[in-house]
Order: C-alpha cells, then sequence, then structure tokens
C-alpha cells in the first residue's frame, strides 16, 4: 500500500506549463517575495515569484530578476500587482525588465491586466493571473492568460467581497473554465494539495506558509506570532469601504476595525495605520504590532518554520502517503 503512494507523479497542466516538479508554487506577496525565497522554492521543486512592486524601480527589478538566476537555474516568475493604490510606480519600466530579461512567467493581480497581457504573449512569457470570483476567472481566461490563480476567502491579503471559501469557489471556477487552475487561501501542506487536485485545480499557490520559512525575510519576532496563531487570529480590514484585506490580529487592526464601526471610513482615513508603508517596516522590524500584516487563516495549521525544501519535500511525501494510504483504504476496502 504504501508503495502506491511512492510512486504517485506530479504531472499536471501546471507542471507541464511552468516546466516544475511539484504543482507547488509561491505566490508574489509584497516585500517578502525577494530572490533568496523564489530561488530557494525553484531550487526544491516548485516555483517562486519575485514582486515588481517590492523594487523602487525597474533598474531594480533587473537586478531582483539577475540575483534570482545567480541563486537557482530553475524557472521562476515575476508579480505584477496592479492596484490604484500603487501610484508612482513605473508598470511600463517593470514592463520593459520582464521582457527584456525574457521571465518565464508573470502572476499578475489586482485588476484588468488587459494592457499588458499581449506583450507578454508576444514575447512567450507565460501569464497567470490571480482572482477572486467566477466572473474574474472567466474574464481572464477570455483575455488569454495561460492559467488562473483563484483566491478563496481564507487568502491573506484582499479576498474580493464575494466571501466564498475556496471549497465552493475552486470547483465553481474548474466548471467554468478550461485553462488551468492553482488554488490559493488556506494551503499548507499535503492535505491541501491532494484536496485542491481533487476539486479541480491543478497545483496550490501558497503565500503564508512561504512566508514562514527560513529563508523568507521576515523578521522572525513576527515568524514566531505568526507561528503561535491560530485559524481566528485573522481579520478583514477595509470591509466598510469595499477594499476587504485579511490581516493578523493586533492592537493596529483592532482600531482599524473600531473607526469602520463608526461609519464613514475611506482608505485614506486608515492608509497611515494600515497602508503598505507600515506592514512592510513591521515586516522588516519584527513588531508586532506595527501594522496591518497580511496572512491567511492557514496561519492556524502552521507550527513550525522550515526551510522551503523540507517544506516542499514533506509536502510531497504527505501527499503520496494520502494517496496510497487513508484515501486509498476508504475508496477501495479491499486495500486495507
Amino acid at each position: 500500500m504504501s508503495g502506491v503512494g511512492e510512486t504517485v507523479k506530479f504531472d499536471t497542466r501546471i507542471t507541464r506549463l511552468l516546466g516544475i516538479d511539484y504543482p507547488i508554487v509561491q505566490g508574489g506577496m509584497r516585500w517578502a517575495a525577494r530572490a533568496e525565497l523564489a530561488a530557494a522554492v525553484g531550487n526544491a521543486g516548485g516555483i517562486g515569484f519575485i514582486s515588481a512592486h517590492t523594487q523602487p524601480t525597474p533598474e531594480d527589478l533587473a537586478r531582483e530578476i539577475r540575483k534570482v538566476r545567480e541563486l537557482s537555474p530553475k524557472p521562476f516568475g515575476v508579480n505584477l500587482t496592479l492596484l490604484p493604490a500603487n501610484t508612482g510606480l513605473d508598470y511600463e519600466g517593470y514592463l520593459r525588465v520582464i521582457v527584456e530579461n525574457a521571465v518565464p512567467v508573470v502572476e499578475t493581480a489586482g485588476s484588468n491586466p488587459a494592457k499588458y497581457v499581449p506583450t507578454f504573449q508576444r514575447a512567450g512569457i507565460k501569464v497567470i493571473h490571480k482572482c477572486t470570483s467566477v466572473r474574474f476567472a472567466l474574464k481572464a481566461e477570455q483575455l488569454g492568460v495561460d492559467a488562473i490563480s483563484i483566491d478563496g476567502f481564507e487568502c491573506a491579503g484582499h479576498p474580493g467581497e464575494d466571501d466564498i471559501p475556496a471549497l465552493i469557489l475552486i470547483p465553481a471556477v474548474a466548471a467554468k473554465v478550461k485553462i488551468p487552475i492553482l488554488a490559493c487561501g488556506g494551503f499548507a501542506d499535503g492535505r491541501g494539495l491532494i484536496a485542491a487536485l481533487a476539486l479541480g485545480a491543478e497545483g496550490i499557490n501558497m503565500g503564508t506558509r512561504f512566508l514562514l520559512t527560513q529563508e523568507s525575510p521576515m523578521h522572525a519576532a513576527l515568524k514566531a506570532r505568526m507561528v503561535a496563531a491560530t485559524e481566528r487570529d485573522t481579520v478583514l480590514v477595509g470591509r466598510s469601504y469595499g477594499d476587504s484585506s485579511r490581516v493578523l490580529r493586533n492592537a493596529v487592526t483592532a482600531a482599524a476595525l473600531e473607526r469602520e464601526k463608526q461609519g464613514g471610513v475611506t482608505y485614506k482615513d486608515l492608509a497611515p495605520i494600515i497602508g503598505a508603508p507600515a506592514w512592510m517596516k513591521a515586516m522588516e522590524e519584527g513588531a508586532l504590532d506595527g501594522g496591518a500584516i497580511p496572512a491567511g487563516m492557514v496561519v492556524g495549521l502552521i507550527d513550525d518554520i522550515p526551510s522551503c525544501a523540507q517544506l516542499i519535500a514533506r509536502i510531497v511525501a504527505e501527499a503520496r502517503a494520502l494517496v496510497g494510504g487513508r484515501l486509498r483504504a476508504a475508496v477501495e476496502p479491499d486495500a486495507r
């Protein structure tokens, strides 16, 4: 019975599309998604993304791309998050650098990527677009992206406003689109990988789990706080003005929620305490109450800080053991 699990191959449209061993993706988290993390994920058989808008200029992004390639010969990607709040960023410059450096794959997120998809297509760059609903997934497919990363309600950062958990959202999207799907939001281990595949996805995209690894640049004090957290230790801020963001529960988020209860609050009102500059500084310095720090509900399933190699090897081993053990026994009683 154990032998069956050991021979299970990970061959999905995602592994073939991206040229990777395992359908495990490290998403492009702002500030944290840097060369060292992306390279470590790639070297372990998955694929990692660096964040374009973490880099102040296109030239800085070009240096980070070169750094990934110095650390790993494996495929990697660049996340290009398109948000109105990201004013002053040279998106055209980022686009130019991505194309000039022949980055294998781009993860777009935040808003409609129609402006950029044709350029990536002409350059032979694969595009994965992050969506939070069936309707957005259908639109992304219509635009010609190669794959979709679908964010369930559990995810860190912006889950959209529909409040649909991954258990429902993944099969709902899988029933409507023809291109490959990555499941995102609530995934941290081999159980999650097998569940995602069963629901119709062809891989998993993890943020919070990779944030809590040895190669992640986040401060050790904040890593320890997240490891100690339960599934109840995240909250949604920005819900009152239609820009929900899932973050770690702390004094700052409590203050933000109290102000939202009072009504009439806008993002501009809360930006000084929940905006990216504050939480990025908190991630760097380890200030537990330094900002509204993005974190998924999956923190409740994480209790250690492994290397990326250890984490991916464990996920793969757990997934194979499930297929060859408990799941097989459940559907094939004679195999017990």
